[in-house]
């Protein structure tokens, strides 16, 4: 698969810091991935995810979006064009009054064409679900409603790649749902690369590779089973683990049989039929 977004050796600290929050960091994305991007709080996770799309660009080392350097300059509006970046707060992204223009905003700024500019946010309102929202105010709407506005706002611009930095973590259990629903869709049936920074274990889950961080540091890499199936180090990076590998691994201390690999309701609930049932 082609290289979307690498990152080579790439330290960075802020000025108030005493040292790096990101110690040489090597880091890929392929097209079409779905790449969750877990660790403790302060890990650096959304440092690195601010490299993506040049908002901040390395001390050292360098990163690469489509075989464009982010410290170079003339390639900024380039690569933001290629990286969206949706932020935990959606009131910090949305800036218009009524939906359809703010979905509209990037896009009048880019100076589409009118005609394109139409065609893109009907395109966009529709994937994400907020095309009946299109003549609200945007104040009018859920945390979880905003967000996929604010989502909208950046697929219209036709990224290839879309970065999301804790997109749920304001939301209620089905504003989550909702948005992550919108954020496979975009991945799944349009070959969206996604990169998810998130804290819930049940939307890494979903992914289809893991890269666990700690102290600015990436520590593990892996499929959901591969990194949920140890539980004692995940734990130990101060994480959860899916209820579904809590149960199969508090079960196996208990001296039964099951995977911890079984990350899915139905992989579990199949155990513990098989279990019971032999």
């Amino acid at each position: 698969m082609q290289e979307m977004i690498k990152a080579t050796n790439l330290w960075f600290g802020y000025s108030e810091e005493k040292k790096s929050v990101l110690n040489g960091i090597n880091f890929s994305a392929k097209k079409g991935e779905f790449i969750a991007v877990l660790g403790s709080n302060g890990c650096g996770k959304s440092t690195l995810a601010k490299h993506f799309n040049a908002i901040l660009v390395p001390e050292k080392g360098q990163v690469e979006v489509c075989g464009m350097l982010t410290s170079e300059e003339d390639k900024l509006l380039d690569i933001r064009q290629k990286v969206g970046m949706v932020f935990q707060n959606p009131d910090n992204q949305i800036v218009a009054t009524i939906v359809e223009e703010d979905v509209a905003f990037a896009l009048e700024n880019m100076g589409v064409e009118p005609a394109e500019i139409r065609r893109r946010i009907d395109e966009a309102m529709e994937k994400t679900g907020v095309y009946k929202f299109k003549n609200k105010a945007p104040h009018h709407l859920s945390g979880g409603q905003k967000q996929r506005v604010a989502i909208a706002g950046i697929i219209a611009m036709r990224p290839d790649c879309i970065v999301l930095d804790e997109p749920t973590a304001m939301l209620d259990p089905e504003g989550r749902r909702k948005v992550l629903k919108t954020i496979k869709s975009l991945n799944k049936d349009y070959g969206i690369t996604v990169i998810l920074i998130t804290h819930y274990m049940d939307e890494a889950a979903q992914a289809n590779r893991i890269v666990v961080m700690n102290k600015g540091n990436v520590v593990k890499e892996g499929t959901p089973k591969e990194i949920f199936s140890q539980v004692e180090m995940v734990k130990k990076l101060s994480l959860d683990v899916p209820q579904t590998s809590e149960l199969a691994y508090e079960m196996t201390k208990l001296g039964y049989k099951m995977s911890t690999k079984a990350i899915s309701i139905d992989e579990c609930a199949q155990q513990l039929y098989d279990f019971l049932k032999g």
